[in-house]
């Protein structure tokens, strides 16, 4: 019985920790991209640029490679 609990506080702990890696993976990515509109309606492209990758990058470790591979894997 002891296993068993110990078996589904893993899981849980497991889940939790994939969701809150994908959704600080997200807001940041989000952020860069932010950064990116804002560096760019400010006339610095080379910023805009490298904020605008950044945020992608991060983007689709959270919601992708996090979320999509890890997390929901898990889930279903």
């Amino acid at each position: 019985m002891a296993a068993l609990n110990t078996e589904l506080v893993l899981e849980v702990a497991t889940l939790l920790l994939y969701s809150l890696i994908a959704a600080a993976l997200t807001v940041a990515g989000a952020a860069a991209e932010l950064l990116s509109i804002q560096n760019f309606g400010a006339g610095e492209l080379s910023v805009a640029v490298w904020a605008g990758v950044l945020g992608f990058v991060l983007l689709y470790a959270g919601l992708y490679g996090i979320g999509y591979q890890k997390l929901l894997a898990r889930v279903i």
